[in-house]
């Protein structure tokens, strides 16, 4: 049994719908007309489109490496043998190399702008870039970095990173990199468990206004991996310096102070390409390995057809490098878009910087989190009147829920021609499972429509697809993102136990979404931290929608916990704004809300004031760990501190757990 609002079909009229004009000269446009000419079918709307990418996948990803002229090597008459999950295997036997696409492109240009919170920027031209990754693929060679070898960063979010990346997987080598925000031990935990050859590390890094000098850490972190032979060694801070490089360590000017011309090897189409981590909040960190040909084929579809982004475009997502959006903003070079990196905290040094960015810099699509977006609404910015923003078409949004309040903002004070891009995918695909097109209309509080070649379905318990009602979000058909396997899974066992138990040969993410009847998909949470009363499922998204509208509410948490002898214990944690109390009628109001706006039924046990949330370094709430602590569990081993912003709040609900009643932290 579930619980909606209303039938989502009827709750709203679009706030931004296509232009015909504009979309006429879109590479989506020109994309559909080529599968028309295939197949003499017409596709008159996008989910006429999107039917036919999941209906014929393997004429739909030959189309994309057609129309992007991907350069690949001995394709094979049939580039899906079986659409059997887990083990589906993409264009098996041709051969391919993301760097090589990467760096196609040529001229003087920018292909990577990076700006940090001092306000210095460094430029680099497309044929800069290509002869630094050629110096370094050199240096990388003599060191005896080859094929199948790994090469790791510890980097924040600069130029360095992405030059590492290149000239790493031009070779045939793996790339993993994750950010000094970690100390020694959080990166060994990831990295460490690739046993690198060598090891890419920054003297520091900035964060709201303040120097974070990492040389102690990077010594540590090298002692912890004895695997890395060379070490070299990136100027953030400039402050290595200060001391002679050790035996083993090179410095990064030396290196690429001569241009080369870079070489690629052409690699397996489903060889490994780099390593992401799952955010280690419930465990150690897996290490999810993802392909070559893979990533490219799906990329060019995300930045070519649904971001619409070409050379000339400039594309700003902020991240940092632990995040999977780092490896997508990467892949903008993948069709010539101009990369914007911002490295340093975006609110700093207050909450407008990243519209000055895209302002300065004349940025066509600019991804945000939904954090973000509420706080300029809260801070009272005016990003239209105050910027100039004349430039930017889309703000994408991904990491949360956005709730509807955020799509009229941006609609009021960015631009009502602004089309709102909210995506939901994840570091597992490192893509989108649903996001928008230039030709899909945006509903308040709606992502707009699945990606091309995404068969995403929500799922009753029964396994049978459901409209309109909240369901188990699957993939019922191979990605060519899906991940070749974890690192250290041999046989394959931690993968299918992630993805496949549930529903099998069915891809189970772990959210609950509704597809509504017009195709739209609303996430309403993550399936684990269900909040279930009495058989009733409501997803958390739906309680934060309602409650965090209100003025006195920063931000919320919901957790439902079992404790024992059938009770069943739902909590409300708050953060206020300043000034504000908990009174009577402000928790009157809350439940007035949840009642009204989400469900007279999960209205909570109790309304609990507390000075933060924790949230994973990519901003999503830590409901599980905060469950399991309520339940008795012990903060060590619920989730590891490095994995999250504010250890402190952390801190807090171990301390409340434990005078709840649960263990001792």
């Amino acid at each position: 049994m579930t619980v909606h609002q209303e039938s989502v079909s009827e709750i709203c009229a679009p706030i931004w719908a296509p232009d015909p004009a504009a979309t006429a000269t879109t590479q989506i446009t020109e994309f559909t007309a080529l599968i028309s000419a295939r197949t003499g079918e017409t596709y008159p709307g996008y989910r006429d489109l999107w039917r036919y990418s999941v209906g014929r996948p393997a004429d739909f990803w030959s189309a994309v490496v057609d129309y992007f002229d991907v350069m690949v090597d001995d394709v094979p008459v049939d580039v899906l043998p079986s659409t059997a999950m887990p083990g589906a295997r993409w264009f098996p036997d041709a051969r391919i190399n993301y760097a090589e696409h990467a760096l196609r492109h040529s001229g003087p240009d920018a292909a990577i702008i990076g700006i940090d919170e001092h306000r210095s920027m460094t430029e680099v031209s497309w044929d800069t870039l290509r002869g630094h990754v050629g110096a370094l693929q050199r240096w990388l060679r003599a060191r005896g970095v080859g094929r199948g070898d790994r090469v790791v960063g510890y980097l924040p979010n600069t130029v360095h990173a992405v030059v590492g990346l290149l000239a790493t997987t031009g070779i045939g080598a793996v790339w993993a990199v994750c950010g000094q925000d970690y100390g020694a031990a959080g990166a060994q935990a990831r990295l460490g468990q690739l046993e690198p050859t060598v090891l890419l590390a920054a003297d520091g890094y900035r964060w709201n206004g303040t120097e974070h000098d990492r040389r102690d850490e990077v010594s540590r972190l090298r002692d912890a991996m004895p695997t890395v032979r060379a070490v070299l060694r990136v100027p953030v801070l400039d402050r290595w310096a200060d001391a002679d490089a050790p035996a083993g360590e090179a410095e990064w000017a030396e290196v690429v102070a001569e241009s080369v011309e870079p070489e690629f090897v052409r690699v397996e189409f489903n060889d490994p390409l780099w390593v992401l981590f799952s955010s280690g909040t419930t465990g150690v960190p897996k290490g999810i390995v993802h392909s070559h040909g893979g990533v490219v084929i799906d990329h060019f579809k995300v930045m070519g057809l649904h971001n619409d982004l070409r050379r000339g475009d400039r594309f700003f997502w902020y991240t940092t490098t632990n995040w999977m959006m780092w490896n997508m903003v990467a892949s903008g070079l993948l069709v010539g878009a101009t990369v914007v990196l911002y490295d340093g905290s975006p609110g700093y040094p207050g909450p407008q910087r990243l519209w000055e960015i895209a302002a300065d810099h004349r940025v066509s699509v600019l991804g945000v989190s939904p954090g973000y977006l509420a706080a300029g609404a809260a801070a009272g910015l005016h990003p239209a009147t105050q910027f100039d923003l004349s430039a930017l078409r889309a703000i994408a949004c991904t990491g949360a829920p956005l709730p509807a309040q955020s799509y009229h903002w941006i609609h009021d004070e960015v631009g009502a021609h602004i089309q709102v891009a909210s995506t939901s995918g994840g570091t597992d695909v490192v893509s989108g499972f649903a996001g928008c097109a230039p030709t899909t209309p945006v509903w308040p509080g709606e992502i707009s429509a699945p990606l091309l070649g995404v068969d995403l379905q929500a799922w009753g318990a029964d396994g049978r697809a459901v409209v309109d009602e909240v369901g188990e979000l699957v993939i019922a058909t191979p990605m060519p993102s899906m991940p070749i396997g974890f690192w250290h899974d041999p046989d394959g066992t931690r993968y299918r136990e992630a993805y496949f138990d549930t529903f099998p040969g069915v891809w189970r993410h772990g959210d609950w979404i509704t597809v509504t009847e017009r195709g739209s998909v609303i996430i309403s949470g993550r399936s684990d931290a269900t909040l279930n009363r009495q058989g009733v499922r409501l997803g958390s998204a739906d309680i934060y929608d309602a409650v965090e509208t209100l003025p006195e509410i920063r931000e919320a948490l919901v957790i439902g916990a079992e404790l024992g002898e059938s009770r069943y214990w739902m909590p409300l944690f708050v953060v206020l704004v300043d000034g504000s109390v908990l009174d009577d009628a402000l928790r009157a109001r809350i439940v007035a809300a949840i009642r009204s706006e989400a469900s007279p039924r999960h209205v909570p046990d109790d309304i609990i004031t507390v000075p933060a949330i924790p949230h994973t370094r990519t901003g999503k709430k830590l409901e599980v760990p905060v469950k399991r602590l309520i339940q008795g569990r012990p903060l060590g081993q619920v989730t590891g501190v490095d994995t999250v912003d504010d250890p402190d709040a952390l801190q807090y609900f171990a301390r409340f757990a434990k005078g709840f009643g649960g263990s001792d932290a």
